[in-house]
């Protein structure tokens, strides 16, 4: 029988052996229990393929992107074809749901999650289902992005022992973890109430109400799950503690406060007043954890608000922050600030990847961590030391009453910037160019860190990164890192607006609207209509029906509750021009006002694409032992490029790489709807297949059965994709 190696140093080590199997046509590597039943490593000299699986989030608890599989490879990866193909249902009409996940495989099985965050187990050979749970119940109508779940068995070597707990998926839904067992599908009653655990516990009895969730799924260490958490970015959002459960009771074991409290390291970084009243700061993309050393590796956020911080002046420990965590009491061992006071909208915005770096004869464990700005930092994994030069660049200006920006931000010098630093208008031709000039003249631009204003910045790489939730991919043999990019411009700017607004209507508009239209309501002035007085042009039900169906470039929010959009409608006929003018030119007394960004607002160019220079996304080789890019090449198309017969733009894309000892990359994340197999020593092109709906998802490989398979959810639903809910899988022909 073959079984999976579970430890990290013999995962290295056999890591280490396949390559030396490959170059001397030794076959494969795997391992088998002797009479003694215990697990002996040895080298397969037969053809036939070990089963592998994919039993944790990205491959692995360091979040390595990696697969030691190699019947897939660069000289037959071009005969790969679709073998299965699952659909979960639950995709809406209007592009309204995603499906993000990233699958784990455990024996044979395949564990993932639909549109509507049905729990699945698929025969991972055939893709035929094996059971589902519904939590329907438990999050009303509008289900939150699902990226992966959780894997947890009971470990014995003792045949006397009492018997083993049930092996379980921990997962999460709305509001709520859940430990179903991974045998038949049911709750585990004895976990929390009755197989659940509500997420508000652990946190202060005021943020109840607040909406609070997991996009990512928490991360096993011994008999803990450790997770973070999604929480709004208005002010008034619950703080985003990172809380370890108990996988066998659902009880509470530690708390670590990301947003200290008084007495607590960090608290000195913070208003006294704003202690047990700031929120944010939480951990969304992921936790690491290295089990050889104890320690969880934990990216954080914002604090909330995030563009505007006159209740929170200081540093604000431990918001945009890598902590390194004691994984089993939560006690704080180290830990580096990205973005002191982030103003940005800054987060962490991957995994961090537990990495090795050979320097001076010396092998270092070492932890990456990218970033939306486009660098990659680099820490020793036991110490927090950087392992290469770091330079504080400031803070230019002095934003807006009653903000205080940090004086200067950290960046590394080497390796260089995997995303372009530096905003330049498209060329892509002559009329796109001047009407972006049009737009960005009076905007500010030309600085990393310009404190947000009234007038306006370009933010690049804007709100989306650089790095995105996909994170990086990790080659451990040749040391090298590979990572997906978003180099599309935003536009940030601030409103003002009564600190004791009823913000429902207002914010509704800023949230939705303002992106295209403005603050100010008045359009961009090339290809967006303004909205003031817009009653002399349509009536408040054709507003309506164009809001709710859609017209030209502006999309249907038949998503929005028909309540919302009226409420919408409302503001913009009701906005007085003149008291809107005189607002955005005084900003008001400062007691009374507070300020929101007008809306998360895509630079773009009149056909609405990226109004910087080409590459719109990119895909990037970094040699970490030379510190230095191997090679950067554009990643995906726009669909509406592509039907003009353009390609070779880049797109925007989410979703991250894997890579194999086949010497493959994989990847779809592209609106673009493929999926592609690079070559990852070169970034050639060696494969590609269409997908039924774009990729937005890491794809997961294993070997089932003497086959390797590549399965990649697509789900679409971003990007003006329509949504989709097929598990794809890919294998070489019988």
């Amino acid at each position: 029988m073959i079984y999976m190696i579970k430890t990290s140093a013999v995962i290295s080590v056999r890591k280490l052996l396949v390559t030396l199997c490959l170059c001397f046509g030794l076959g494969s590597i795997g391992c088998q229990e002797d009479d003694s039943g215990r697990l002996n490593d040895y080298v397969r000299l037969s053809d036939a393929l070990p089963d592998e699986e994919w039993r944790s989030y990205l491959g692995d608890k360091g979040f390595s992107h990696f697969s030691a599989l190699s019947q897939i490879n660069v000289s037959n990866v071009d005969r790969l074809q679709e073998v299965w193909r699952y659909d979960a249902g639950g995709a809406s009409e209007n592009g309204a749901t995603q499906m993000q996940c990233s699958a784990i495989v455990v024996e044979g099985v395949l564990y993932c999650t639909s549109p509507l965050l049905r729990l699945l187990a698929l025969n991972a050979a055939t893709g035929e289902e094996l059971w589902r749970f519904d939590p329907s119940s438990d999050f009303g109508l509008l289900p939150n992005p699902n990226r992966g779940v959780a894997y947890w068995e009971e470990e014995s070597d003792d045949d006397t022992a009492a018997p083993l707990e049930p092996p379980r998926i921990l997962f999460t839904a709305g509001s709520f973890l859940y430990a179903i067992n991974a045998r038949t599908g049911q709750p585990i009653l004895s976990f929390g109430d009755d197989g659940k655990v509500d997420l508000h516990t652990g946190l202060s009895e005021r943020f109840s109400g607040e909406a609070i969730n997991a996009t990512t799924p928490g991360s096993v260490y011994q008999n803990l799950l450790i997770i973070g958490s999604r929480v709004n970015e208005f002010k008034g959002a619950a703080p985003g503690h990172i809380r370890a459960f108990d996988v066998l009771t659902g009880d509470l074991r530690w708390v670590f406060h990301t947003i200290p409290q008084q007495g607590e390291y960090g608290a000195d970084t913070w208003p006294v007043e704003s202690l047990d009243a700031a929120g944010g700061a939480n951990s969304w993309a992921g936790i690491a954890i290295d089990e050889q050393r104890g320690l969880a590796f934990v990216p954080t956020g914002s604090p909330s608000f995030d563009f505007y911080g006159d209740d929170r002046h200081g540093d604000n420990l431990f918001a945009n922050s890598l902590v390194a965590l004691n994984a089993g009491t939560g006690e704080r061992v180290w830990h580096y600030q990205f973005i002191r006071h982030d103003l940005w909208d800054r987060d962490l915005p991957s995994p961090p990847n537990l990495v090795t770096i050979e320097r001076d004869g010396e092998v270092i464990p070492a932890v990456a961590q990218a970033t939306k700005t486009g660098h990659l930092f680099v820490f020793h994994r036991e110490t927090g030391e950087p392992l290469f030069p770091m330079h504080e660049f400031p803070v230019v200006g002095e934003g807006v009453l009653g903000e205080r920006p940090a004086v200067s931000q950290p960046l590394p010098l080497e390796p260089p910037p995997f995303a372009e630093q530096e905003f330049v208008i498209t060329d892509r031709n002559p009329a796109m160019t001047r009407a972006v000039q049009q737009r960005v003249n009076d905007l500010d631009q030309g600085n990393a860190f310009i404190a947000p204003n009234t007038r306006g910045m370009v933010l690049y790489p804007g709100m989306d990164g650089g790095a995105e939730w996909g994170g990086a991919a990790y080659d451990e043999i040749e040391q090298r890192l590979y990572i997906n990019s978003n180099e599309v411009p935003y536009l940030l700017q601030l409103t003002p607006v009564s600190k004791d607004l009823g913000l429902g209507p207002q914010l509704g508009y800023l949230s939705l609207c303002a992106g295209c239209h403005g603050a100010d309501l008045r359009g961009d002035g090339v290809s967006v209509p303004g909205l003031l007085q817009l009653s002399d042009r349509l009536s408040p039900l054709e507003a309506y029906n164009i809001v709710a169906h859609g017209r030209g470039r502006m999309p249907a929010f038949a998503q929005i509750p028909w309540y919302a959009k009226a409420a919408i409608i409302w503001y913009v006929y009701t906005a007085d021009e003149e008291q809107e003018l005189s607002s955005h030119q005084s900003g008001g007394p400062q007691e009374e006002m507070a300020y929101l960004n007008a809306g998360f607002q895509k630079l773009t160019d009149p056909e609405g694409l990226p109004a910087s220079k080409p590459p719109w996304g990119t895909l990037t080789a970094i040699d970490l032992k030379q510190a230095d890019i191997l090679w950067r090449i554009p990643l995906g198309d726009y669909p509406e490029l592509l039907a003009q017969g353009q390609s070779g733009y880049g797109s925007e894309n989410y979703g991250g790489p894997i890579v194999t000892a086949g010497d493959l990359l994989f990847i779809a994340a592209t609106p673009d709807q493929m999926i592609k197999a690079y070559n990852k020593h070169s970034g050639e092109v060696l494969w590609q297949a269409r997908l039924p709906a774009a990729g937005f998802a890491t794809p997961v490989t294993y070997a089932v059965d003497g086959r390797q398979f590549v399965v990649v959810a697509a789900g679409g639903g971003k990007l003006g994709q329509p949504s989709g809910s097929s598990y794809i899988a890919f294998a070489l022909p019988d």
